[in-house]
């Protein structure tokens, strides 16, 4: 099961920190490929990020164009958590974020979402 957290309205240039906690028998988070992804509103899911899973020598992550250089993803695999920290926040930055399973992918298992909304 993974739940996210953190969802809020801000104002253009604000930051917020998205988490997402895993838990479930059967579920080593710290072996999966984690992502972010989001949903704006009228649009399909889109992939933000993601970084590998903790059983390889170096992490590794990724991030859309459209996000590169404004959010970072990392992981607490002491507590099951993936975070998602997210600055100079932009109006097209709204819509429902969820953290999903899987390696630059939307196809994995994801949570319920938090919502995200950018405005003045």
């Amino acid at each position: 099961q993974l739940a996210e957290s953190g969802g809020d309205l801000v104002q253009p240039g604000q930051s917020l920190r998205l988490s997402c906690a895993a838990s479930g028998s059967g579920f080593v988070f710290s072996e999966w490929d984690m992502s972010w992804l989001r949903q704006a509103p009228g649009k399909g899911l889109e992939w933000v990020s993601s970084i590998t899973h903790s059983n390889l020598r170096t992490t590794t992550t990724r991030y859309a164009d459209s996000v590169k250089g404004r959010f970072t993803i990392s992981r607490d695999n002491a507590r099951n958590t993936l975070y998602l920290q997210m600055n100079s926040l932009k109006p097209e930055d709204t819509g429902v974020y969820y953290c999903a399973t899987g390696w630059v992918t939307t196809s994995g298992t994801k949570g319920q979402g938090t919502q995200v909304t950018v405005s003045s």
